[in-house]
This record gives structure tokens, C-alpha cells and sequence, in this order.
């Protein structure tokens, strides 16, 4: 039985491949077109491509997703958006999380070396490279200017999957720096089914089902500065980290019973 729900669980996972893939096929010229709007204007357009694609893939996946609102949201609100990451299914959720206002990703610069998928990957977000210096101090610059025309960011303080077995791994200082030298507030969201639909350990293993993000209460950053920003960054963790096991993260309660 089991080996038959795997095979079942693959032939799902390569439906939902092909269906990303005929998605990213018909709307890349749209993204090209877009491009060429300039990176304001144009980066905002994309986004409401890969919104469409994120609604049509996912509905056709049979994965459903619902918004929580903890405290309420304000859209036109810029913030540095910081969620937790265990999931290759984040960008998606990203994409269904945000509708309703612009923003940008700060994401991984390997990733635009992908054919076609690159190209839109890298007109859409705000590229950074951990192994350069040079080019994260250039990202960050580039997040900075994005603030200031009152554009949201997204970032994964923690930077890579969470495979700690703990709620959270440890964070990164740059979204707290952020927030700090450009006076935005922080508003940590939570993915609290990312890794049951998608986790890290296969592509294959892909399931159907529900996908929720909570929105946790908007945190000021008035009184912070570079001297104590790692006092914010600690806070934010215990708020995300107290968050998760508040809704029982199923990661969290799987790697404490192995």
C-alpha cells in the first residue's frame, strides 16, 4: 500500500511540474513585455503575472490557500515581510500571501541561472549572493531604494531551509538592519503549511491541501538602532518562534518524536 501511494504521490508531483511549466510558458512573453516598463513600473506588472500563476497553478494542484489576520492588515502599509522558510513551495505562497500590495523579494541569485524560469526569477526580485560581499551590500542598497518608494520587501531571515528540527533556525542580521537604518516596521508571517505541501526533502513529494499565512502584529522599530538591532532581531524570533508552535507546526512536533 504504501509504495503504491508513492507512486500515486509521483505521478501527482510530475502533473504539477507540467502544469508550472505551461504556465511559465504562456505568460513569459508577458513578462517580457513587462520588463521593459522599467523596473518600477515593470517589476510591479510582473508580479501580477506570477500572482496569476501562482492562483492557476495551485487551484489546479488542489492546494487552497487562506490568509490569517491576527491583527489587521493594511495593503499600502510598506514593511519588511519576514517569514519562516522550510519549503520549496515558498515563492507561491509568497505570491498568494501578497496580492493585494506591491513588494519585493529578496532571493537567491543561483536560482537565475535556470533557463526561462531564470530570466523571470531575476526580473521579478531583488537578487542577492552570500559569497560576495560586494553584491550583498549592493542588494541591501537596492532593498533600501525599494522602501523608499513605499514598496514592501520580503526577506527569509533564516536563508536556508530550516532543517534544525526546532521551529526556526538562527536569523540572519540583514532584515532587522534593514528595517532599522530605513525606519520600516517589521511584520513577521508565518507559512504554516509549506512543508506538509512541498518540503525539502524531495520535489516528489508534493501533496494537495490547505496552505494558510498568519500575519503577526506589525512591529515598530522606533527606539532601535545598529547598536541594538540584534535586540529587535531576537524579538521578532520569539514572537515567529512562540507563533508556529501557538499552531502547531507539524515539522516541529514530526522532529521531536524522531
Amino acid at each position: 500500500m504504501r509504495y503504491l501511494v508513492r507512486v500515486v504521490q509521483y505521478i501527482y508531483s510530475i502533473y504539477a511540474f507540467v502544469i508550472f511549466l505551461v504556465f511559465m510558458f504562456i505568460l513569459f512573453p508577458f513578462v517580457v513585455l513587462a520588463s521593459f516598463f522599467g523596473k518600477i513600473r515593470g517589476g510591479n506588472m510582473v508580479y501580477h503575472i506570477c500572482r496569476f500563476w501562482a492562483a492557476g497553478a495551485t487551484f489546479l494542484w488542489g492546494i487552497f490557500h487562506k490568509n490569517i489576520y491576527e491583527t489587521p492588515h493594511d495593503p499600502d502599509h510598506p514593511a519588511v515581510f519576514v517569514f519562516n522558510h522550510i519549503s520549496y513551495m515558498d515563492i507561491p505562497i509568497i505570491l498568494l500571501t501578497f496580492r493585494k500590495q506591491p513588494f519585493r523579494i529578496l532571493a537567491k541569485a543561483e536560482m537565475s541561472k535556470i533557463p526561462i524560469f531564470g530570466y523571470i526569477y531575476k526580473t521579478a526580485t531583488v537578487m542577492v549572493d552570500r559569497s560576495d560581499s560586494n553584491k550583498r551590500a549592493q542588494s541591501v542598497k537596492t532593498l533600501k531604494s525599494v522602501l523608499k518608494k513605499n514598496i514592501s520587501v520580503v526577506i527569509a531571515p533564516e536563508g536556508t531551509f530550516n532543517m534544525t528540527g526546532k521551529p526556526l533556525k538562527e536569523f540572519y542580521d540583514g532584515a532587522f538592519r534593514i528595517a532599522v537604518e530605513t525606519q520600516t516596521p517589521i511584520k513577521p508571517v508565518l507559512f504554516l503549511d509549506a512543508y506538509d505541501r512541498l518540503n525539502y526533502k524531495s520535489i516528489f513529494s508534493l501533496t494537495p491541501g490547505r496552505s494558510r499565512s498568519v500575519f503577526l502584529e506589525e512591529i515598530d522599530v522606533t527606539g532601535y538602532s545598529l547598536e541594538n538591532f540584534t535586540e529587535l532581531k531576537q524579538r521578532v524570533y520569539d514572537i515567529m518562534e512562540a507563533g508556529l508552535e501557538k499552531y502547531h507546526a507539524s515539522w516541529i512536533a514530526e522532529k521531536t518524536n524522531q
